[in-house]
């Protein structure tokens, strides 16, 4: 049952990149497929820096980086990926990414350092079945179950939605993109 389940949703990627589905906060369980490397935007939402659940999220920001402006606010995309392969072949995972609004204003998200932030999303090797977050990792067991992405985001984007989170693959003429939903 469960063999065939990933079937059903690798059919449903395609085999190859440059495909786009739409993710909305509540995840739909929408996959993209990126080089040999499948993703899915787990949760997309803002964060309130003010609260103790959402504190852990912005731990490892560089130094002096400053807050959201009046008119910004801080924006999370918790990110599963793995390499569905079953030969020793490791499949390099997405380490560029942004954010577009219907407007065409691109977001680049903010540099958090891993050491002092578990939960952020760095560039890796996934060998054939691995996943990132890791099984059993700090990242995998939070309630998002993905890496994040942080985003400063300017409070415009309610008005120009939905937003686009683009990956760019490594070997991948055309990005992947997921439609983000607020």
């Amino acid at each position: 049952m469960g063999a065939l389940a990933v079937a059903a949703v690798l059919s449903a990627c395609g085999a190859h990149g440059g495909q786009s589905t739409v993710a909305d906060q509540n995840n739909s369980g929408f996959y993209v497929r990126g080089g040999h490397v499948t993703y899915q935007v787990e949760i997309s939402r803002q964060l309130n820096p003010y609260a103790t659940e959402d504190r852990a999220y912005l731990a490892g920001l560089p130094a002096g980086t400053s807050p959201p402006g009046a008119d910004q606010l801080w924006f999370a995309v918790f990110i599963w990926a793995k390499n569905f392969t079953t030969k020793a072949r490791e499949a390099v995972a997405a380490s560029d990414f942004d954010i577009v609004d219907t407007q065409g204003n691109t977001y680049y998200p903010v540099a958090l350092n891993p050491s002092l932030n578990p939960l952020a999303w760095t560039q890796m090797r996934l060998g054939p079945q691995a996943t990132e977050p890791a099984v059993d990792s700090l990242a995998s067991d939070d309630q998002a179950q993905g890496s994040e992405l942080l985003f400063k985001l300017n409070d415009s984007i309610y008005e120009n939605r939905p937003l686009t989170l683009v990956l760019h693959v490594p070997g991948q003429a055309h990005p992947s993109t997921f439609s983000l939903d607020l």
